[in-house]
C-alpha cells in the first residue's frame, strides 16, 4: 500500500474517532443536565401535607397542568446576586424557562435584554391590612412603579369581595369583617381570574422561583439574574389555576417573594407574545418605561389587568395617529373602570381621553390615574351605573394606597347641585375654593358633580 495513502486513512480514522468523542461528551454533558433538572422524566416526588409522595402525572392531574412542552431549556448558574426569596420546589413539574423566551421576555417588557427592574419593584408584593380592620380589604401599596400593579389588582379584589364572592354583603362593613384566610382566598381568586382573563380563557401560566439549582451552564441572559431561575406552570382550567396559587400563595405574598414580578412575568406569558403583538401598535412596542430612576408601567399593562387585553390607549375602538398610524384603544366594556387626572388630560388631547370602555364599567369601581399616582373609588351599590336616577345623589368610597390613610374616605357625590365649568379648577362661585385632583377625577366621570367629602381632609 502506498505510504502515503496509510498516512491519509490513519490521519481520517483519529479525526472520525475524536468527532466521536466530542459528541459522547456532548451527550454526556446533556444527559446530566436533564437528570438534573428531571426534564421528561416522572421520578418526581412531590409531597401531600400528610407526607405521602405523589408522582408527577398525580400533580398534574391534582392542579389540571397541562405537559410541559418539549423544549431546550439551559437555566443560568449565577445566582449570587439574588435575595432569598419564596420558592417552590422544582418537583412540581414545571418546567425551566428557555432561554428564547426569557429573551422574548425581557424584549416585551423593556423593549432590549440590558434593563433590569429597580429596587422598589424587588420589594412589591402583594400584602394586606390587618384582618378585621377599617382597611381589611385593601392591599399596602409603596411608591415606585409596581403601585399601579398593585393597585390596579386592588380593584379587581373589591369587585370579588362586594359583587362576585357568595356569602358576602355588598357594604363596606362586609369588606372591613375579613380574616386573613377570607383575604388570601380573595387575592387566589383575583390573581387566578386577572391571568386566566389575559389568556384569553385557554390557558393560564404562572412564574415562580426554583430553589438554588446550579448548572455548569455559563450562558447568561438576563443581568439581574432572576429571570433564569423562573419555573412555569401551565394550566388549562380556571378552578385549577386558583387552586394552585392559593396553595403557593406566599411566592406572591412573601416578604422578598418580588410577588408583583412574579404576577407581572405571569401575566405576560399568559397573554402569550403573539397575542402581546397584536395588542399593541407603533405608540407601544414594550411594557414598562424607565423614568427617574424607577420602571414605570405603560398604560398596557394596566389594560391587560381591567380588560385582559394589551390595548396601549384608554379611549375606544382605533384612532389614527399623527403620521396616520392605527393606534388601538379598548374593545371591550371592563369589568373594573378607569379614570385619570393629570397634566396631559386637562390639555385635552383627544387621544389621552379616557373612553366609554373604561370610563363605564360593569361594576361601580375605578382606578384612579391622578398625577401618576394610582388610587381607587368605588361604590357598594351595584346598580349605581344601571339606573341613571342613582346617579342624582350616590356615595363613593376612596382608598388612595398611602399609608397616613387608616379607613376608607366616605364622599358623597351630587351630580345636580351646581353646574360645573370644565375649565376651571376654582369654584365659579367666588368661595377661592380650589378642588382637588381626586374631585377633578370625579369630574371627568360626572361632569356637573359636586363632592362633599363628610368631614375629611380633600386628598391632593
Amino acid at each position: 500500500m502506498d505510504p502515503e495513502i496509510s498516512v491519509q486513512k490513519q490521519d481520517s480514522l483519529e479525526l472520525d474517532l475524536s468527532d466521536i468523542i466530542r459528541k459522547i461528551l456532548f451527550l454526556d454533558k446533556w444527559k446530566e443536565i436533564f437528570r438534573y433538572y428531571r426534564l421528561g422524566s416522572n421520578n418526581t416526588t412531590p409531597q401531600n401535607p400528610d407526607g405521602a409522595h405523589i408522582s408527577a402525572e398525580e400533580t398534574r392531574e391534582r392542579y389540571g397542568m397541562l405537559r410541559p412542552k418539549g423544549q431546550e431549556q439551559l437555566p443560568c448558574c449565577s445566582f449570587s446576586s439574588v435575595p432569598r426569596l419564596s420558592s417552590v420546589s422544582p418537583t412540581l413539574d414545571g418546567f425551566p424557562i428557555s432561554p428564547a423566551m426569557a429573551t422574548m421576555l425581557q424584549r416585551s417588557l423593556f423593549g432590549n435584554t440590558n434593563q433590569v427592574l429597580s429596587s422598589d419593584w424587588r420589594k412589591a408584593h402583594f400584602k394586606f391590612h390587618d384582618p378585621f380592620s377599617d382597611l381589611a380589604f385593601a392591599l399596602q401599596v409603596e411608591k415606585g412603579g409596581a403601585q399601579s400593579i398593585q393597585m390596579a389588582v386592588q380593584g379587581s379584589i373589591i369587585k370579588y369581595l362586594l359583587f362576585t364572592k357568595e356569602g358576602k354583603g355588598c357594604s363596606l362593613h362586609s369588606l372591613c369583617n375579613l380574616s386573613q384566610r377570607e383575604q388570601e382566598q380573595a387575592l387566589a381568586a383575583v390573581l387566578a381570574s386577572i391571568l386566566w382573563a389575559a389568556g384569553a380563557a385557554q390557558k393560564a401560566v404562572l412564574c415562580f422561583v426554583t430553589k438554588d439549582l446550579r448548572s455548569t451552564s455559563t450562558l447568561h441572559y438576563s443581568t439581574d439574574n432572576f429571570i433564569e431561575r423562573l419555573q412555569l406552570f401551565e394550566f388549562s382550567e380556571k378552578g385549577a389555576t386558583e387552586k394552585f396559587i392559593y396553595d403557593h400563595l406566599q411566592c406572591f405574598m412573601g416578604e422578598g417573594s418580588h410577588g408583583v414580578i412574579l404576577f407581572l412575568y405571569s401575566l405576560v406569558l399568559s397573554r402569550t407574545f403573539e397575542r402581546l403583538q397584536r395588542d399593541l401598535d407603533a405608540s407601544t412596542t414594550h411594557l414598562l418605561q424607565p423614568q427617574a430612576g424607577s420602571v414605570l408601567c405603560r398604560q398596557a399593562v394596566i389594560n391587560m389587568i381591567l380588560t385582559g387585553r394589551a390595548s396601549p390607549n384608554v379611549f375606544n375602538g382605533y384612532e389614527k395617529g399623527q403620521d396616520e398610524e392605527t393606534l388601538h384603544g379598548v374593545l371591550t366594556r371592563s369589568d373594573v373602570g378607569y379614570l385619570q387626572w393629570g397634566k396631559e388630560t386637562s390639555e385635552g388631547d383627544r387621544l389621552s381621553q379616557v373612553g366609554s370602555m373604561l370610563k363605564t364599567p360593569t361594576f361601580p369601581i375605578w382606578l384612579c390615574n391622578i398625577n401618576g399616582n394610582y388610587s381607587i373609588l368605588f361604590c357598594t351599590n351595584r346598580q349605581l351605573l344601571s339606573d341613571w336616577k342613582m346617579e342624582r345623589v350616590f356615595d363613593l368610597h376612596f382608598y388612595s394606597g398611602q399609608p397616613s390613610q387608616k379607613k376608607p374616605v366616605h364622599l358623597t357625590i351630587d351630580t345636580h347641585a351646581h353646574h360645573w365649568e370644565g375649565d376651571h379648577h376654582e369654584d365659579k362661585h367666588g368661595s377661592g375654593r380650589w378642588f382637588s385632583s381626586v374631585e377633578m377625577a370625579i369630574r371627568t366621570k360626572w361632569r356637573d358633580a359636586t363632592v362633599n367629602w363628610n368631614g375629611a381632609s380633600p386628598f391632593l
